[in-house]
């Protein structure tokens, strides 16, 4: 396998391939075109045909084969496939000298991560989580806001999604591809919780399993570094999406759905209230991307807002949770 060579300077476009043709891939395609100094370079699906079209609507070249894509000439993989593949792919692609952006889940238990972090290492390339909330216009001007004007330290997170409806041939219901609610949903829940509270302690869960066998809701409670997270995620219930951080000076509502967040309102104990609107442009994955490609050009090996101890800790809530449904995947 050719080992590509990395030689980015600042004035550099960054020469991204994508390995799978789905719906998010297609929106991270859209949204590439909103990065300045970025381009769609070649991609790679299992399906020539769809792999044919994908490239003739947003650019690049549509390869052969993933090795095929490894020695393009890309800069850095998105990788866009179902969730069982992220491992092997990652490992591949960083191997080969790439940097990394996964899509979330970045892998399907902890362990599959740290093999995934020692290769980046081993390699000295980036590798992110593609966990876009923290990059959004509004998040960043709420972190600002609040440490101007804080409500004090957040105390506890309450968050949850659930959709019903999923076709039960829906990757999100496969079990031979790790799918759920608490991968495919519930991870977003996580990321809150750890990003506002710290580390996680103590998960307790509650759920079901379903036909295909994957968890189709679960109800977390976990005690973290500081504070207390609640949170739930569904394939079979309809739920609403907002989120809630309460503090001892009061508390912020992000409104649904807040993962792709445009709207916050913050109520202060003393009965003022703030009203945060920050409209989001090109498709939401722009964001995460700069940021991606900034750190490419500043030759970081980890972000420091979507760092690996945030994806570890992560994973460790749903590994936990999963542990207590009693759902294993092959393999482990």
């Amino acid at each position: 396998m050719t080992i590509a060579t990395q030689e980015t300077s600042s004035g550099d476009v960054i020469r991204w391939g994508i390995v799978g043709t789905g719906r998010i891939a297609r929106r991270f395609a859209q949204s590439l075109t909103h990065v300045p100094q970025a381009q769609l370079s070649a991609l790679w699906s299992r399906r020539a045909q769809p792999a044919q079209a994908f490239a003739e609507e947003f650019g690049g070249t549509a390869c052969a084969s993933f090795d095929a894509l490894l020695a393009s000439g890309i800069d850095a993989l998105y990788i866009a496939t179902v969730q069982d593949s992220h491992a092997d792919y990652a490992i591949a692609a960083l191997q080969a000298g790439l940097h990394v952006l996964c899509e979330k889940p970045a892998t399907i238990n902890r362990p599959q991560l740290v093999r995934v972090l020692d290769a980046a290492r081993a390699a000295q390339r980036l590798f992110m989580e593609a966990m876009k909330p923290p990059f959004y216009p509004l998040y960043r001007k709420l972190r600002e806001h609040l440490a101007a004007d804080p409500i004090g330290d957040v105390g506890l997170v309450r968050a949850g999604c659930s959709v019903p409806g999923v076709p039960d041939d829906h990757p999100s219901l496969s079990f031979d591809h790790a799918g759920g609610a608490l991968l495919d949903i519930g991870i977003y829940e996580m990321f809150l919780a750890v990003d506002w509270l710290g580390a996680p302690r103590e998960v307790q869960t509650l759920g079901r399993l379903g036909s295909t066998g994957v968890d189709t809701f679960a109800s977390l409670n976990s005690q973290h570094e500081r504070g207390i997270a609640q949170l739930f995620c569904g394939l079979d219930l309809h739920g609403r999406g907002d989120a809630l951080l309460m503090a001892k000076g009061g508390h912020v509502m992000l409104h649904e759905p807040w993962w792709n967040p445009s709207r916050a309102t913050i109520r202060y104990a003393d009965g003022h209230v703030v009203e945060l609107d920050e409209p989001f442009d090109g498709g939401g994955l722009n964001y995460e991307t700069a940021h991606f490609c900034a750190l490419i050009r500043a030759g970081q090996l980890e972000s420091p807002v979507m760092t690996h101890d945030k994806s570890l800790q992560m994973i460790a809530m749903a590994d936990a949770a999963r542990a207590a449904l009693g759902l294993k995947f092959a393999g482990e």
